[in-house]
């Protein structure tokens, strides 16, 4: 009708009693999220106090700082456990305050606030996703490479960071081999570099050795510091410096193998085109990127996980059952996810089923409980 604003649809509407249960539930998470992120941080300030401190003098601020930067990717892979006990903590006082039973003696269908809950679940996760882990990756990222800054010797080498790099095309292959690195010049040190051939064929023949004192990456092409080189049959060539081409960008001999953790969701497409390239395994990479995919599908399940449970706690009374076994469910699902990840990182399954299963089976139970709840 003209003059009149079109009225959304009514399931997309949300009632008093809706928005009544989501503030109920965003308390209860935020007291959960809470106490696990104070847990995560307090293991982690014991550690690096105990890891890095024992090794290098460091002051309670320094320890502050390199622990905000760790607990924050540790917290997103336990954010499942925050909306399981978050959820199941809001729904049990609903029912302790009898707030449960009047909706339900309202004929107010469970589907009405539990549908909602998971779906403001699975919002979360699409920030989380998105936004909120890309923050955390990158701080894990400046974590491992500031640990590995302060575990080093004196001329800010690393301490066995051992590089392996392999880059090249369908003509040539070069691997590449590091014993140290200078992160501060963008240098690799002790550099060896295995030069292999293809023929027509796809045949792979070792051609060249090149070692060198150090090697940079600049504009397309290694710059390598008194190197020696030495072709097959040949005799070896002293050189006081050596321009080898690369298809690396500049500083990627640093960056391109960050741990799958330490790599956000946005790089990780690029990411796995990179490895591939280079003729790595991406298992690890499209692992990742699957399980960061099923994110909101695993924080919605979890939700209406605990829903479910509390719902039948309305009706059979036992509290402390019911909730232990909650919980048990949910960390028996968590092992189930870790075992299924263990099971994709060795390509015992593919990728995209190890990172699907954990949060399938999860909305799968949690829906066969709440349809046997509600329905009978």
């Amino acid at each position: 009708m003209t003059g009149r604003a079109a009225l959304p649809a009514p399931w997309l509407r949300l009632g008093r009693i809706e928005r009544y249960v989501l503030v109920q539930q965003a308390r209860s998470l935020g007291v959960a999220l809470g106490v696990i992120a104070a847990l995560i941080m307090l293991i982690d300030f014991v550690e690096i106090s105990r890891g890095l401190g024992s090794d290098v003098d460091l002051s309670g601020a320094r320890i502050l700082g390199l622990m905000l930067l760790k607990s924050p990717q540790v917290i997103i892979q336990l954010l499942p456990f925050v909306f399981l006990f978050g959820t199941l903590a809001a729904f049990v006082g609903l029912n302790r305050r009898s707030e449960l039973i009047a909706m339900r003696a309202a004929g107010v269908s469970a589907w009405r606030f539990v549908l909602p809950a998971a779906g403001a679940a699975a919002l979360f996760g699409v920030l989380t996703v998105t936004a909120l882990g890309p923050l955390a990756a990158s701080a894990d990222g400046l974590f491992q490479r500031e640990r590995g800054r302060l575990s080093g010797s004196a001329a800010g080498a690393e301490a066995n960071p051992t590089v392996w790099i392999r880059e090249g095309d369908d003509t040539r292959q070069v691997v590449i081999r590091a014993e140290r690195q200078d992160r501060s010049n963008a240098r690799l040190l002790d550099v060896t570099f295995f030069i292999y051939t293809n023929d027509a064929n796809g045949m792979r023949t070792f051609s060249e050795r090149i070692d060198a004192d150090s090697a940079s990456l600049s504009n397309g092409s290694w710059r390598l510091v008194n190197a020696l080189g030495a072709e097959i049959g040949q005799r070896a060539v002293r050189y006081a410096t050596l321009d080898l081409p690369s298809s690396l960008a500049d500083e990627e001999a640093f960056e391109r193998f960050a741990r799958p953790q330490s790599t956000s969701f946005w790089s990780l497409p690029a990411q796995i085109s990179r490895v591939e390239a280079a003729g790595f395994s991406s298992t690890a990479y499209r692992l990742r990127l699957q399980q960061l995919l099923a994110t909101p599908l695993m924080f919605a399940a979890m939700s209406i996980l605990a829903a479910a449970f509390s719902l039948r706690l309305m009706r059979l009374g036992d509290l402390a059952r019911m909730s232990v076994a909650a919980v048990v469910l949910g960390f028996g699902f968590f092992f189930v996810n870790q075992a299924a990840s263990a099971f994709g990182s060795a390509e015992v399954i593919p990728p995209w089923l190890a990172a699907w299963l954990p949060p399938l089976l999860t909305a799968l139970a949690a829906f066969t409980l709440l349809f046997y709840t509600e329905d009978g």
